[in-house]
């Protein structure tokens, strides 16, 4: 898969608030896969890991997903916390759904825009006062 095709879904997620994307890749068989980084200090952090979550791994329930979101992180012992090492990856399951698709599939259903933080949810703030997400 050629850097043109990643150029949709890097762009749509430089736009969401606290993401910065890292890298990006696919393997031979088709499937393709983004890394990217969540500034764990931003107030909306964990709205946007929630609202990827859902979107990227809960819809459609009955039918399974095309993607995975989820952490990743080299081992705690060797490095610091998550503020510096923690990151997060979108990976694709079939081929089918490619990183032009994957993007639609979240700009229809994460909050539009997706760059005006007014327009996500307003949880963190209550969850993160003792300082757990």
């Amino acid at each position: 898969m050629d850097e043109q095709a990643f150029a949709s879904i890097l762009s749509f997620l430089r736009r969401m608030p606290a993401v910065q994307p890292i890298a990006h890749g696919s393997d031979e068989d088709g499937t393709w896969w983004v890394k990217f980084g969540i500034d764990v200090a931003h107030p909306l952090a964990w709205d946007v890991v929630q609202e990827l979550a859902y979107v990227l791994n809960g819809l459609p329930l009955e039918r399974g997903h095309p993607s995975m979101f989820r952490p990743f992180s080299p081992p705690t012992y060797l490095n610091g916390g998550p503020a510096e090492h923690l990151s997060w990856v979108i990976e694709s399951h079939p081929r089918a759904f490619d990183p032009d698709s994957c993007t639609q599939w979240m700009a229809v259903r994460l909050p539009k825009p997706v760059d005006d933080p007014a327009q996500w949810p307003k949880r963190s703030a209550e969850r993160t006062s003792n300082g757990t997400p």
